[in-house]
């Protein structure tokens, strides 16, 4: 009775938890804004203690002036919520947007995008993930890999002997899970997020076309040191240019739209 409860349980969860990306694609969703954006803010104030946030007040305008930018141009219900820049001194070039409205930069990527709009790129990039709920999605994927593997566990329970066959079986699903779930859906958040990220940028008035220099940057940055591509997260630089570059034309519209209407930001 106990697996047939879990399966009852898991069919609800997934019934109930259907959302659509600002790019149409379907999502599976089970934990509120109001959650997500508590859990981005306290991990920001502990980032904020527990690494060195930088004192160089030219850094910091900077990094706000593409920020703000970007800010400006979102939908009225992200774009109202008291957003925090911090720049972080930091040699990795990273940066990161949290629910909750927190943008992270590292000094670091400072020297890899190397002008206003491929630093816009990747905050466009960051923020992208944030108002795509990618965060809630994987935290979700997670909630409903549990249930599922409970669910699992409770049938293999019933009918298999103590001879090691569940404990086989279950490793099993765990590898898959994380190969062929998990890492799978972490590459289409971050395309997703690459094209939503450019559609920010560009709208803010910002050179879509430095998209692919910047990740050519990125490539040479990393010296060519990649994990192999079924254990990626990330897409390869070589697959993220060619979609960026497919994606291009519809960039560049929205961006004379920006410079029509007199947004041309000038961050320095």
């Amino acid at each position: 009775m106990i697996y047939k409860s879990l399966i009852v349980l898991g069919i609800v969860i997934f019934m109930s938890a259907c959302a659509t990306s600002p790019m149409g694609r379907k999502q599976f969703i089970m934990i509120g804004d109001e959650q997500m954006n508590q859990m981005g803010v306290t991990s920001f104030a502990k980032m904020k203690t527990s690494s060195k946030v930088s004192n160089n007040p030219k850094a910091r305008r900077y990094v706000e002036c593409v920020s703000n930018a970007i800010i400006n141009e979102l939908p009225v219900n992200w774009k109202k919520q008291p957003w925090e820049i911090v720049v972080f001194d930091d040699d990795s070039a990273n940066a990161f947007a949290l629910p909750g409205g927190k943008i992270g930069v590292h000094t670091g990527l400072l020297k890899v995008a190397t002008n206003q709009d491929q630093l816009a790129t990747v905050i466009g990039h960051e923020v992208a993930h944030v108002l795509s709920r990618h965060g809630a999605e994987r935290v979700s994927q997670q909630m409903g890999l549990q249930v599922a593997l409970q669910t699992t566990d409770a049938i293999s329970r019933s009918k298999m002997d103590s001879s090691g066959q569940q404990k086989t079986l279950m490793s099993a699903l765990g590898l898959g899970a994380q190969f062929g779930v998990l890492l799978p859906f972490s590459r289409i958040h971050e395309s997703e997020a690459d094209l939503y990220g450019i559609d920010l940028m560009a709208r803010a008035g910002f050179n879509p076309d430095q998209s692919v220099n910047l990740w050519q940057n990125m490539a040479k940055a990393s010296g060519g040191k990649r994990p192999p591509r079924f254990m990626s997260t990330h897409p390869s630089p070589d697959n993220r240019i060619e979609k960026l570059s497919t994606y291009m034309p519809h960039a560049k519209q929205l961006q004379q739209q920006a410079n029509s209407s007199r947004k041309k930001p000038h961050c320095q």
